[in-house]
């Protein structure tokens, strides 16, 4: 049978006609449609299965709420379980099944537990299943899993693709009805950059399906009007079918925005000065035994069915209600030529417009009544008539194939609630509303989410156009309402029986009764009767049964609403597919590969690249038929006797700006950072809070309030979130910023006796020894490049690191290479760089250090301030153990017969220790052949090892006698400095 009006419909196009299939039956539907709308529209009115009890389930909702109408959607590696088919648009060729059922969603053997519901209550698996013990985990759980659940994770790799955008506004508007997009014109009029984000496919919210009139017009050529002059407007960008999911600290939110084409989502990174939420209300239903039956759904979902998409849910409709809202609901039906039998209506009193317009339609309203039960074994047959303030004796039977509920709205708050901002309980209007005098607040104090419409508590037209309005708002006719008597079971005197047939969370299958269980049982905690009976924990997240469910637990517990409490709203408002959170990171790119601006030179020059965290690294450049070893000892000649050139874009750079920078610098580095100069350089250790080293670089000093930290190329990332971890957590008040600019820079080393030379040769700023002497820094031009030029090295030699923005990092390479040939240039790899600063004993983290070293044991003793009262690591560097006599320390290694020592050797000792193991005085930290000694050198920790110079020690070699080495000093050449100086 079809559901489907001849007329109506307002998204769909009955010119466009679309074929798709439902559990394998070719069913066809329009565009425009929602699966569910099709499927509704085809007759398909049983769409799946309850979690515990598979109950026959249909929609319930009409939007992110819905509990029931869960689908897997796709086939293979493009098969997504849990769709709601009131949001996913129908497509050509699309593949819908249903889930949890065994063996069809028509003939479900699941359904025996239904049956035996009275033995199955909440909580029951807390008590059944405790012994025999090991039953549990081979028995019960393995067939609760099976029996209970949703859609199969799929098993095929992912093959839809995903993707990150980073999007920065003045003022972001978190939904399109009326109220956001009046909203985001005056942001917009006001001259703010304003991004307005609409989950749905159209704009206009409830407005457009009630036929509100705004501003003498109907409300969708109104919302027509308003979009177009949005569109028109620069500082405006419109999105549709893209949730605002979540709101995080700072103005950080998380958008999931659904596409077509080659991607299927894109997840938006905003950052915003101010969040706008204008998400609108949720309808709740009614409790009263049977409301879970195919043909019972809610009064507005109904409305959007019949309006949007022209489709029916039965011929003959019977609304149950408490408020006027659901009389709306009455015209649309009749004016679409089907029947309403009566309305019945808890209140006992109701005097308003609307009401008198819908009995003048001729509908039968019936006050102070109620739903004893939905009648009809599997979908609606009728409805037994009785009291509200009655027990449940039925009055009369009412034939019908489709109950309109309507309990009342709830405000969409969960985005005002994910940093903090409180509600208030309106008696009034039986809601949770926003209270605007505790909002989530920034950094600056002040509250930085606002919600207008109905998410603020706003539910005449009127009411939320003038919340929205920083101005004069659109004129709407004033509309006078009957209040709402809450009702939050039907009849209010229900017996146990009646209860135990009352769902609030649907797809959990939680009855009322399950929750004054939890309250009997002294779960008095709405967290914890949550948990108790798995109120809220579908996928729809309580959207529909929270309120009911408190509701139910303040009535049980005789303790008022307010008291009692709302459950805890999390991100993401719904849920996120894996996928999306992913993005591109998935196969080959699970770790992202990141390259320098001059990667593609490396490549074509031949380069052995090695893996440096997530970067590839030129390793050296081999020359014909030259090894990785001759390569590496040429490079380390070049650069010591002309001239060399290094791709050092990977090191971290950290920019750390504010009032507070110097004090914040001070603690995180062992040497004194506040009192550096604008212009020069400092070498400085990092350590945690066991004093332990984790990081060493150079500083140099931009302006009074700006530093720049240079970071090993493996710990920009890591460092960069151990300084945002103490200024969140503790340092929280200090005004410091700090951004991670690693990939705004290519960063050049121009190494040798000939580096000055050919920089001169490019022309330009002064780079004299007089000019910028060791340890500082310049900005000006280089060969026409603006640069910001570091006279540093980590060779020994003559060093400049040339730092320029990345997209010209390429071209000033190419250009260094072409003028540094008459200089004898050649560019030199990771290893090179490893063995000259070997050779002047440097060390490097991860080498010298392994999470036990502190800065005393490798001799930098010099690089801890005296003058401060603490840095982080100070108190953890006071341990008696740091200054043992026997401390393993730094020291230089030279074998005797000048070979090189293997990686990681250890320095054995005379005798055993308590475990029958050869003691052990000492291993090696770095060890190579040095081209430019020509012999082996190496760093390593010893015991008392700088007391000890000139002993001889014994190191161990794999399968081979061990090696005898020297202690020596670690710096092995130029131990003055003066070749870096010059």
């Amino acid at each position: 049978m079809s559901m489907r009006l001849a007329t109506g419909g307002r998204v769909i196009d009955r010119t466009r006609p679309i074929e798709f299939t439902f559990d394998g039956r070719v069913m066809r539907g329009y565009e425009g449609d929602t699966v569910a709308s099709a499927l509704l529209a085809n007759g398909q009115l049983l769409m799946g299965r309850s979690f515990k009890y598979h109950r026959p389930r249909s929609v319930v909702a009409s939007g992110a709420e819905e509990p029931n109408a869960l689908m897997t959607i796709g086939k293979g590696g493009r098969e997504t379980p849990n769709v709601r088919a009131t949001e996913q648009l129908l497509e050509e060729g699309l593949e819908v099944r249903s889930q949890n059922a065994w063996p069809s969603l028509g003939l479900d053997i699941g359904r025996i537990n239904d049956f035996g519901a009275r033995f199955l209550p909440a909580g029951f698996y807390y008590k059944t299943f405790i012994h025999p013990r090991p039953f549990w985990k081979h028995v019960f759980e393995p067939f609760i899993r099976k029996a209970a659940g949703l859609g199969p994770a799929p098993t095929r790799p992912d093959e839809d693709r995903y993707e990150f955008t980073y999007d920065f506004c003045d003022v972001l508007v978190v939904g399109g009805g009326i109220a956001g997009l009046i909203a985001a014109r005056d942001a917009a009029a006001d001259g703010a950059r304003v991004m307005l984000v609409e989950r749905g496919p159209h704009f206009g919210g409830r407005a457009v399906i009630d036929g509100d009139v705004i501003d003498g017009q109907p409300a969708e050529d109104w919302v027509k009007a308003v979009v177009q002059e949005l569109a028109a407007m620069e500082n405006v960008t419109l999105l549709t079918r893209c949730e605002g999911s979540g709101v995080y600290d700072h103005g950080y939110v998380l958008c999931d925005e659904a596409v077509s084409g080659p991607v299927r989502q894109r997840l938006r990174r905003v950052r915003a000065g101010h969040v706008i939420a204008a998400t609108g209300a949720l309808e709740r239903p009614l409790s009263f035994a049977g409301n879970d039956l195919p043909g019972v759904l809610l009064a507005s979902a109904l409305r959007d069915y019949v309006v949007a998409h022209g489709v029916s849910v039965g011929d003959r409709t019977v609304i149950v209600t408490n408020n006027d809202d659901a009389y709306r609901t009455a015209k649309v039906l009749i004016e679409a030529g089907l029947r309403v039998p009566a309305i019945l209506d808890a209140r006992t009193e109701v005097d308003s417009p609307l009401v008198s317009e819908v009995k003048a339609l001729g509908v039968d309203v019936h006050l102070g009544r109620a739903l004893a039960k939905v009648l009809g074994p599997s979908h609606v047959s009728g409805v037994a008539v009785c009291l509200q303030a009655g027990e449940g004796a039925v009055m009369q039977e009412i034939s019908c194939d489709c109950v309109a509920m309507s309990g009342g709205w709830s405000p969409v708050v969960h985005l005002w609630s994910h940093c903090g901002g409180k509600l208030f309980w309106d008696e009034e209007r039986a809601m949770f509303r926003p209270d605007p005098n505790r909002p989530p607040t920034g950094a600056d104090g002040k509250g930085f989410v606002t919600c207008v419409g109905a998410a603020s508590g706003a539910l005449t037209t009127a009411e939320v156009v003038a919340s929205a309005s920083n101005g004069t708002p659109p004129e709407v006719e004033p509309e006078t309402t009957t209040p709402i008597a809450p009702v939050w079971i039907m009849p209010h005197g229900a017996g146990a029986k009646l209860r135990a047939k009352m769902w609030l969370d649907f797809q959990n299958d939680v009855k009322v009764s399950d929750v004054r269980l939890a309250a009997q049982e002294g779960f008095e905690s709405v967290e914890h009767a949550k948990r108790y009976t798995t109120l809220g924990m579908a996928t729809d997240q309580g959207k529909l049964s929270n309120i009911n469910g408190l509701a139910v637990l303040s009535e049980r517990l005789d303790t008022p609403i307010p008291q009692v409490g709302t459950t805890t709203f999390r991100p993401p408002y719904t849920p996120i597919t894996l996928g999306a959170l992913a993005g591109e990171a998935k196969g080959d790119l699970f770790q992202p590969l990141r390259q320098t601006p001059m990667h593609d030179w490396h490549v074509e020059a031949g380069a052995y690249m090695e893996p440096v965290g997530h970067w590839r690294r030129p390793y050296c450049y081999p020359k014909g038929r030259e090894s990785h070893a001759q390569a590496v000892e040429r490079e380390v000649k070049t650069v010591r006797e002309a001239l060399g050139m290094l791709d050092a874009s990977t090191l971290g750079k950290l920019l750390v700006r504010g009032p507070d920078a110097g004090r914040f610098l001070d603690m995180l580095y062992t040497n004194m950072m506040s009192n550096l100069k604008p212009g020069r350089c400092r070498y400085g250790l990092m350590c945690d809070e066991n004093g332990f080293l984790i990081d060493d670089g150079v500083v140099a000093r931009i302006d009074e309030q700006t530093w720049l930290c240079h970071t090993t190329t493996g710990g920009a990332d890591r460092i960069h979130a151990w300084m945002e971890d103490w200024l969140q957590c503790e340092w929280w008040d200090w005004k410091v910023h700090v951004v991670n600019l690693t990939e705004q820079f290519a960063q050049i080393a121009v190494v040798g006796p000939n580096a000055r030379k050919v920089l001169e040769k490019l022309g330009g700023m002064d780079l004299s020894a007089e000019a910028l002497p060791f340890m500082a820094w310049a900005e000006d031009e280089l060969g026409g490049f603006p640069v910001r030029v570091f006279r540093i090295s980590f060779s020994g030699e003559l060093s400049y690191e040339i730092a320029v923005a990345a997209g010209q990092g390429r071209a000033l390479w190419d250009r260094l290479m072409a003028e540094g040939q008459p200089f004898g240039m050649t560019p030199y790899g990771t290893e090179a760089l490893h063995v000259l600063r070997a050779e002047k004993g440097f060390i490097m983290i991860g080498d010298e250090t392994d999470g036990t070293v502190v800065p005393q044991d490798l001799g930098l003793d010099w690089a801890i301030s005296k003058k401060k009262t603490d840095y982080l690591g100070k108190r953890g560097q006071m341990r008696p153990e740091f200054h043992k006599p026997d401390r393993w320390k730094l020291v230089g290694l030279e074998t005797l017969d000048g070979s090189v020592l293997e990686e990681g050797a250890y320095a054995v000792a005379r005798g055993t220790n308590a475990n029958g193991q050869q003691n052990v005085e000492g291993r090696v930290t770095s060890t190579y052949y040095s081209p430019t000694l020509g012999r082996g050198i190496a760093m390593g920790l010893v015991a008392r090892g700088p007391q000890r110079m000139g002993d001889i020690l014994r190191f161990t070699r794999i399968g081979k006698e061990p090696q005898e080495a020297r202690i020596v000093s670690p710096v092995f050449y130029d131990p003055e400095g003066e070749k870096q100086n010059v």
